[in-house]
């Protein structure tokens, strides 16, 4: 096990420029590879996710030449559906980005594929996305444990229509179902069974798909058109907006120390749901400046909320990370799907938090946290979880000594964090 002591922090100030969006990245090399033509993406986040969706659609024949850095990426559009490959067997790690959307796409095609991932990928349920596909037509069956990956997917009887599909336990199921749905021969009609959950990122699907000339309409996030016949359009350049996601720790830390961090590539017209985590940090008691490609916070006296945080789902980590630091208690309602991420977050909060010395309650969808009066040190476990580590690097902005028990996990989405961490804490 490998791990990372933290220096404790006495101040906190300075400017971050983020890295790509890991939602925006994945969705935008998909379309690029289905559009004709060259795609240049600019700001792509460079992480272990968008690795594997580099990796498979490669092993599908698409062209992606970038530089190191991987802020300049130019994808050669296959135009349209894939051809199978002769490799059929699809690894995505931990990558639900990636498995999700791949999978419908996949399902489009003509061909009999295996789609797998790591050991924590095959705890994590599918199974609403692959009832969805089957009454589309799909054959799909389970290769290991009942409703998670590894996969066998026969495509290419997939001609659209009507489908239902359950909303409570993620959106990317439904994301999937958008982005591949479109090249479909016949229109498609999607219905929502239940309380669809994370609704900004539906948002944040159907606006790059329109920005690739590919459209969708809906009631309510409850009920979904898709014309079918059509096919994506490069839009010659898309930039990449910073991590919403990401930028959170930043924002909390300058809230919870009382300096201002200023975080460039993310801004008031933002097409991410979790920029909403401004919003619950401002109710905490954090001064925020919004302008239209940066956003600075600085800090006040934080006192606990209680909010439904459904909308953001990532970012209400960091709200509790925050509640330690907060005077009273801190309620975060609405959060089920915390249980059936790359980890069951609901059970990893509340264990570090105790450890830390807060005094938590966990339940069903929800989780009430009493701050201590004197943040403890502790030894983070991060349960093979990249939030779980960045949220809980928040704790050395107390007295305690806090180390980060393999801290190597954030490079699913941010692998430079601890060191742009660093660089604001004084």
């Amino acid at each position: 096990m490998t791990q990372k002591l933290l220096p404790k922090v006495n101040s906190v100030e300075g400017e971050i420029n983020l890295p790509g969006s890991k939602s925006l990245s994945n969705r935008a090399l998909l379309l690029a590879a289905l559009a004709p033509g060259q795609t240049t993406l600019l700001n792509l986040l460079r992480s272990e996710d968008t690795q594997r969706m580099v990796e498979a659609l490669t092993q599908l024949g698409v062209s992606l030449t970038m530089n190191d850095d991987w802020s300049r990426c130019v994808v050669s559009g296959h135009d349209g559906l894939f051809q199978a490959p002769n490799e059929h067997k699809f690894f995505l790690g931990n990558a639900g980005t990636a498995i999700r959307p791949l999978t419908s796409i996949l399902a489009m095609m003509q061909g009999n594929f295996i789609v797998d991932g790591d050991q924590y990928m095959r705890e994590r349920p599918i199974n609403h996305l692959v009832e969805a596909l089957k009454q589309l037509g799909a054959s799909i069956e389970y290769l290991g444990e009942e409703n998670c990956p590894p996969l066998r997917v026969i495509g290419g009887s997939i001609r659209g229509g009507k489908v239902e599909i359950k909303g409570d336990i993620s959106s990317q199921y439904l994301t999937s179902l958008l982005l591949a749905l479109p090249l479909a021969p016949k229109d498609s009609e999607v219905s929502v069974i239940g309380e669809q959950v994370s609704k900004p990122y539906l948002d944040l699907t159907l606006d790059i798909m329109s920005k690739f000339g590919v459209n969708a309409r809906h009631e309510n996030h409850q009920y979904f058109t898709i014309p079918g016949g059509q096919s994506y359009q490069s839009p010659g350049t898309y930039l990449i907006e910073g991590d919403a996601s990401s930028a959170s720790y930043f924002f909390a830390a300058a809230a919870i120390a009382g300096g201002t961090v200023r975080v460039n590539g993310i801004g008031s017209n933002s097409v991410q749901g979790d920029i909403e985590f401004l919003d619950a940090i401002e109710a905490m008691g954090a001064v925020v400046s919004r302008q239209s490609d940066s956003v600075e916070v600085s800090g006040g006296a934080l006192k606990g909320i209680d909010m439904d945080l459904n909308h953001i789902p990532d970012a209400a980590m960091t709200i509790a990370a925050m509640a330690l630091f907060a005077e009273g208690t801190t309620i975060i309602r609405n959060i089920y799907n915390w249980r059936v991420k790359e980890t069951d977050r609901m059970f990893a909060m509340a264990t570090e938090l105790r450890k830390l010395g807060a005094t938590v309650e966990a339940g069903h969808d929800y989780i009430v946290i009493e701050p201590p009066e004197k943040i403890q040190s502790a030894s983070i476990d991060t349960y093979g979880d990249h939030r779980i580590a960045m949220c809980f690097s928040l704790a050395s902005l107390s007295d305690a000594e806090i180390t980060i028990n393999n801290p190597e996990v954030t490079a699913k989405t941010f692998p430079d964090y601890f060191d742009a961490f660093a660089s604001i804490c004084h």
